[in-house]
């Protein structure tokens, strides 16, 4: 058994040197599709971060009116706490409001000169309204027009922010989308280059194969080889893909920080270490063999 093997590997060895010319396409289709797959469950992980960042940012003001006072505005955030659409509810009181202009703004001589034609508070006190979805809000509009609360509102920001809202939710479902799609592509095209691949190698050994099956060489010796110079075509893609892309995010996870509010994508890599590595291992590794494995099955009618 163990004689077996080693020559099963041997003339796995043997095949892969012998088609010297298909090495390195097979090897750039496999790297580019690990690679890619890499870039995918990065982009995911990373995109989950940045949706659920501007899920945080997304909402809809209820601005009241000059002349009402905290107390009815206070009540109008416990009564919108009670809607199952309603996740948050912040209270920005006006001179809140003032004071995050001014941290703002305070260093534009434009915006100060403006406030101080005014020459007072000009803000509304407001509610500040998430919800778990993005079509609540449009629940929660009607809900604040139906109300009573409706006699104390000055205006609402959701007609203006509406379709920034569900651009925000909807992108989630963009990312897993796309990315699910360019794997599927670049899994086929990895497979059927490999699968031609080891389907030259087979053309170029009918002589030898011819041989053993006159000797009595059992289905598996046959395969074998041919199932081995897969492996070994994965495994090369498999380590040139985890190093480069190691290097690519550690050298553009820093650079790319500041334009990803504050998400470092090689921080990413490290929390998900060893899910990179098996993703990138195992795909590499199946790829590959299971190409091989269809190309044999089918040329070799066994």
């Amino acid at each position: 058994m163990f004689t077996s093997l080693k020559r099963i590997f041997k003339f796995g060895w043997q095949n892969f040197f012998r088609e010297k010319e298909a090495i390195f396409p097979t090897i750039f289709v496999l790297l580019i599709t690990i690679f890619l797959i890499s870039i995918i469950f990065l982009f995911k992980e990373g995109g989950s971060f940045l949706i659920n960042l501007l899920k945080e940012r997304a909402d809809i003001a209820v601005y009241f009116k000059e002349d009402v006072g905290e107390e009815e505005i206070l009540k109008a955030k416990d009564l919108l706490l009670k809607l199952p659409e309603v996740k948050e509810v912040e209270y920005i009181s006006k001179e809140k409001a003032m004071e995050k202009f001014l941290q703002r703004y305070g260093h534009n001589p434009s915006y100060m000169e403006a406030l101080e034609m005014v020459g007072q508070n000009p803000f509304l006190a407001a509610l500040k309204i998430k919800a778990f979805e993005a079509s609540q809000y449009e629940v929660i509009q009607k809900f604040l027009e139906m109300h009573e609360i409706n006699n104390f509102i000055d205006h609402l920001s959701y007609p203006q922010s509406k379709t920034l809202i569900e651009r925000i939710f909807s992108f989630s479902s963009l990312v897993k989308k796309v990315g699910f799609f360019l794997a599927i592509f670049f899994i086929l095209v990895s497979s059927l280059v490999t699968f031609n691949t080891i389907r030259l190698a087979i053309l170029n050994s009918r002589a030898e194969i011819e041989i053993q099956r006159m000797v009595g060489a059992s289905n598996w010796f046959i395969q074998g080889p041919f199932l081995v110079q897969g492996m070994i075509f994965g495994t090369i893609a498999f380590l040139i893909a985890f190093l480069s892309f190691t290097a690519f995010c550690w050298f553009l996870g820093p650079k790319l920080q500041f334009y990803l509010a504050g998400l470092n994508i090689y921080d990413i890599f490290l929390e998900n270490f060893w899910n990179f590595f098996s993703l990138q291992f195992f795909s590499g590794i199946f790829l590959a063999v299971f190409s091989s494995f269809v190309a044999v099955r089918k040329y070799l009618k066994i």
